[in-house]
């Protein structure tokens, strides 16, 4: 049993089960509920994360793309578009700053 009231599988993309029945199996899947879709996508946003970490320089941007579908597909769920999240992002690297000068913090003196 998992934390979606005991429904197993996973979020997969739209076109898996298509893929699978042309590949001649039947896939089993349900649609998931707007909270269990949301829950779902933070899921799958960790479990691409990871891939990314785990990746080779060569497989990263592929993992790097699913990670963005993951993101822009929570982001449309929460109500924010890909203009309002760049927005979002540009008004934040503005203020803090971004990550392309490798600073790595250690504390405080």
């Amino acid at each position: 049993m998992d934390h979606y009231g005991g429904k197993r599988g996973k979020l997969v993309r739209d076109r898996i089960p298509q893929i699978i029945r042309e590949g001649g199996a039947e896939p089993l899947t349900y649609i998931a509920s707007s909270q269990e879709y949301r829950e779902r996508l933070r899921d799958k946003l960790c479990e691409e994360a990871a891939e990314v970490r785990e990746a080779d320089d060569d497989r990263a941007p592929e993992e790097l793309a699913d990670v963005l579908e993951v993101v822009r597909a929570l982001a449309a769920d929460l109500g924010i578009d890909t203009d309002q999240l760049e927005k979002i992002r540009e008004a934040k690297a503005n203020e803090r700053g971004g990550f392309s000068d490798r600073i790595v913090w250690t504390g405080i003196r």
